[in-house]
Parts: structure tokens; C-alpha cells; sequence
């Protein structure tokens, strides 16, 4: 064999060889993601999907309006004697009032926001849950900074609950709530004895769940 016709052969090779490697280089930066990048995009995921089967809302800072609070803070019935399960919290567009503190008996304590659209649904029912048992205090806990915008939320709604007001996340956070609302919490005497993390749909499911909750 020729000389000239065994380095053809040769720099065919060569040439070969060299575009498969481009060809698996260009694959691989086109996949872009590693084994660890598809476990955690799919943990957010899982998160997101069993959020939004619960029927609630996110809490974060991509949900909360940076808008300013009305120059006037509506006014709001004034509350029962802080704390709120051991958290200190003003009222919301009201004064702590004379009534028995929150943290004596039986509390029904519901965290919500005025951007909530479950929280809408859910809070008329709270009402009739307070109006129902006098000797439940039912309050809520208002999970915004914007103030004014939660006081005239309630208002809208024609719901003359209590509000606390948690400017800075400090009643979630001390009691390592999730990330999510609404949530309602049965408190006895000051000590959490139940969370309920899901929307109520009746006052009816209220009453039943706090009921066997107290035993």
C-alpha cells in the first residue's frame, strides 16, 4: 500500500475521532444540568404542587405589596391583652381593650393576609365560629407589613374579628410555622395545642376540628 493512501487513511481517523468528541462536548453543555440540579428543581416543585393542592398561599416578599398603607389606618375592634402564644404583637387598627388576654383558656388564633385569597374565604367563617363560642377568644394575626391594607381587608369583608398585627414575620417565626397561610392555631392557656396548616371551608369544620382537638 502506498504511503500517500496510509496517511489518508490516517487523517480520516484523526478527523473522525475529533468531530465525535465535538459532537458529545456540545451535548453535554446543552443538558446543562447535573443530577443534583434535577433533584433540587424537583423538590421545589413537589413543594409548589402540594402548596397549591392545599388551597393555600405562599408567604414571601414576592407576594407583598410594596404599596403604601392609606393615609388613614381604618379602625378596627380593639384587641385582647397580648401576647399571642407567648409573642407580643400590636393591634391592628384598634388598642388592646380590657377583654381577657389571649393567652387565657381557649384561643382560635388565624394567621392570614390581606393578599390571601383562601384568607377571603375563610375568615367570615371564623366569625361565626367567634359569635357561636363566646368562650373561645377567636383572633386573627395579620401577616404583612402593610397594615392599613389588612384593617381595611377586614373591613371589606364586614369581619369584626381582632387583629394582631406581624409586620415582620416574628409570630411565624418564633413558633416555626410554615411558610404558607392560612394556618390556624388552637391555643389553651398560652401553648400551642394544634395547627391546623389547610383553609377551612365551613364554620362548621372549625368547630368540629377544635372540638376533638380539645378532646
Amino acid at each position: 500500500m502506498k504511503k500517500s493512501v496510509v496517511l489518508s487513511v490516517v487523517v480520516a481517523i484523526v478527523l473522525t475521532i475529533g468531530v465525535i468528541f465535538a459532537a458529545m462536548s456540545i451535548l453535554n453543555s446543552d443538558s446543562g444540568s447535573t443530577p443534583e440540579d434535577v433533584n433540587a428543581e424537583g423538590t421545589v416543585a413537589e413543594e409548589t404542587a402540594a402548596t397549591e393542592a392545599s388551597g393555600q398561599a405562599e408567604v414571601g416578599e414576592e407576594t407583598r405589596s410594596s404599596n403604601s398603607a392609606p393615609d388613614n389606618m381604618p379602625q378596627r375592634p380593639d384587641c385582647p391583652a397580648e401576647p399571642v402564644a407567648g409573642v407580643e404583637l400590636p393591634c391592628l387598627g384598634g388598642d388592646m381593650g380590657d377583654a381577657k388576654a389571649t393567652d387565657e383558656g381557649i384561643s382560635i388564633v388565624n394567621i392570614w393576609a390581606w393578599w390571601c385569597e383562601p384568607c377571603r374565604e375563610e375568615l367570615p367563617y371564623l366569625e361565626q365560629v367567634a359569635e357561636s363560642h363566646p368562650e373561645w377568644n377567636v383572633v386573627g394575626v395579620h401577616a404583612d407589613r402593610n397594615a392599613g391594607n389588612g384593617a381595611a381587608f377586614l373591613n371589606d369583608l364586614g369581619v369584626d374579628l381582632p387583629s394582631y398585627q406581624d409586620d415582620s414575620n416574628l409570630f411565624a417565626g418564633t413558633l416555626a410555622l410554615p411558610g404558607v397561610i392560612p394556618i390556624t392555631l388552637l391555643v389553651v392557656d398560652g401553648e400551642v395545642q394544634e395547627r391546623f396548616i389547610r383553609p377551612f371551608t365551613s364554620a362548621e369544620e372549625i368547630e368540629t376540628s377544635v372540638t376533638e382537638a380539645l378532646g
